[in-house]
Formats: structure tokens, sequence, C-alpha cells
């Protein structure tokens, strides 16, 4: 069997792409926006994705996964501190920009309960946790679960404010609390 039209594919991804733009400001925009803003009509993109959650969740499935691929990306370009430095900011970049987005996700997996992602993006902790703890950089046997924990405070960070300074200040309390130090005990 055929795979779709490259015309329907093409639709597909310039959707993706406008309703990407479109809704990492906040939640306003509708359907009918996001179908203008990709020059289709509004059937169009109900063919495509029947329901605005379905739009959401499908966005977040592409993103998520390309924050995931990151992390072996920047450990191949950067020693690992830098790499999970680097990595830590895209998380906190893509978390601002889906924080609209996160009751629709939240409802849809259960609060991540029932999140595909959720495996992956651990594993994806995991690997640049033990790529510094092999450099000596970082404790070893941290628990990649305790790292997304302390994270989530980085979606709780107030929209307004100087949210790029407090961000910056809480993620390096995160990799602080990560760093190997001579006499430590490692958890």
């Amino acid at each position: 069997m055929a795979g779709p039209r490259s015309d329907a594919q093409r639709n597909r991804t310039r959707i993706l792409d406008v309703a990407r733009d479109a809704l990492g400001g906040g939640e306003g925009a509708s359907m009918t926006r996001i179908a203008h803003l990709a020059g289709i009509g509004v059937g169009t993109l109900y063919r495509h994705f029947p329901t605005r959650e379905a739009l959401i969740l499908e966005l977040y499935g592409h993103d998520i996964q390309a924050v995931i691929d990151l992390a072996p990306a920047l450990l191949e370009q950067h020693p690992p501190l830098v790499a999970l430095r680097a990595w830590l900011d895209e998380v906190a970049r893509y978390g601002r920009l889906k924080q609209g987005a996160a009751e629709v996700i939240h409802a849809a997996t259960d609060n991540g309960l029932n999140d595909p992602s959720y495996a992956p993006f651990v594993d994806a902790i995991r690997v640049l946790l033990e790529a510094g703890a092999a450099s000596g950089e970082l404790k070893t046997s941290l628990d990649p679960e305790d790292v997304l924990l302390q994270l989530s405070v980085l979606w709780r960070i107030p929209p307004q404010g100087d949210v790029a300074d407090r961000t910056e200040r809480l993620l390096t309390l995160i990799v602080d609390g990560l760093l190997a130090r001579s006499g430590d005990a490692t958890p």
C-alpha cells in the first residue's frame, strides 16, 4: 500500500510547523487561525487532526523526540558536563514553549503515567549522567528519574518576570547538585 500523497504530507508538515509557532506563545491560537496561517482550509486541517488535542499531542511527540535525540548528539560534540548543561537548557526552553499545552498533554497521558516518551526521556537523562560519571565530572549512581523530578521545577516558573534569569539560576542549582566533589559520598 502506498504512503500518504506528497501534497498531503506537505500539508501535514506545514500544519505542524505553523501550529508549533502559533501554540508556542501559549494556547491562544484556534484551529481556524492555524489553518489560515498554514494556507489551507479548515477541513484539510481537521482531516489531519480531528481535534485540537490530537494536534497538540502530535506536536508534543515530534518535539519531545527531538529533545530526546539531542542528548547523544550533544555528547558526540561536547564534553559530558557541557553536553548535559546544553541539553538542560534545551529542556528548559522546550518546557517554556509547551507551558500552554501542558494541561492537554497531562490529561492525554494520565499525568505522564501513559506517556510513551517518558522512558526514552529518562533514558536520555541516563545517557548524559553516565557519561558525566564516567568522566569524573558527575556523581556516580545518580537516578535519572530523580533528576527529572528536579527538572519539573522549571515548568512551574511563572511566565511573567525574569524567566530567563530564574531558569538559569535553577539549572545552575540542579547541575551543582550533580557534580562530583572530592570527599563526597555518592548516593
